[in-house]
């Protein structure tokens, strides 16, 4: 028997297309409609739940399971490009309080704070494609990036928020001999992330007469090459990846007029302000 309620279930606010297009998914991972549109729904009171857990928002489930609520379509959020999450955020954000948020802001000229309003459809608009089959040339070497899935990405935001817990519990350590090897052993460990972090958005390697492929070969490569060279290919990464990212808000001071750019970050929790 079908629920007589059921005419009365939350519906699709909105539908959006991915920087993605569906494609670096794991088979099975995601639904792609045949125009290419995904179906968005609004946050449900469960979700509101899952949002405030703070466990679930540490270790990312709760982001895996709101996504698995308002877009079907994904069904391994957890294996999502990262070029798609800033999108899927402002979509579930907007279908759920609507399209206008108030952010606030402090003027760095008059560094007066107010509230301004931002429009998430122009934000999603904004977010384009990202083509992953371009290659960045190096001298005679070319790079070929791939996109890290949310789960890899989650893990990096980990490493990293542990460093810097480490990092200010040194302010605790009185002895200056352990204090500056205990900064070297975490400085290390920062780079060893960021060492990381390039080596597993490269899908291949290419040099006059064979592509490289293997992750330690690669992880090699970055490790011994010049510091020009890895930042040069570190630069080629973040602006490819640029694309998919939320822009920053111009935003004209209530109080001096002057004008600047706002960062705009969306978090779960703030879904339901």
């Amino acid at each position: 028997m079908n629920n007589p309620l059921r005419q009365y279930f939350r519906r699709p606010a909105l539908y959006i297309s991915l920087p993605s297009k569906g494609q670096y998914y794991p088979e099975g991972a995601i639904d792609i409609p045949e125009n290419g549109e995904f179906p968005v729904y609004p946050m449900t009171a469960i979700d509101e739940i899952t949002s405030k857990t703070p466990d679930a928002l540490f270790n990312g489930s709760a982001v895996v399971d709101i996504i698995k609520s308002c877009i079907p379509a994904i069904k391994d959020p957890w294996s999502m490009p990262n070029i798609d999450i800033d999108t899927i955020l402002v979509a579930i954000r907007s279908a759920t309080n609507g399209n206008d948020m108030d952010i606030d802001s402090v003027c760095p000229k008059c560094e007066n704070e107010a509230k301004y309003g931002v429009d998430l459809a122009s934000v999603l608009h904004s977010i384009k494609p990202v083509d992953y089959d371009t290659v960045s040339p190096l001298g005679d070497i070319t790079i070929k990036f791939k996109p890290l899935s949310y789960k890899q990405v989650n893990g990096l935001n980990l490493s990293q928020l542990e460093a810097q817990r480490e990092i200010m519990a040194l302010e605790d350590v009185k002895d200056e001999a352990e204090k500056n090897t205990k900064s070297g052993s975490i400085m290390k460990k920062l780079s060893n992330l960021n060492m990381s972090l390039v080596a597993i958005t490269i899908e291949s390697i290419s040099v006059p007469g064979e592509t490289v492929t293997d992750p330690k070969f690669i992880s090699e490569f970055l490790s011994s090459c010049d510091r020009n060279t890895f930042e040069k290919i570190r630069q080629a990464m973040i602006e490819l990846r640029s694309n998919s990212n939320i822009k920053p808000q111009k935003i004209k001071c209530a109080n001096c007029s002057h004008e600047y750019d706002q960062t705009l970050t969306l978090n779960i929790t703030d879904f339901f302000v």
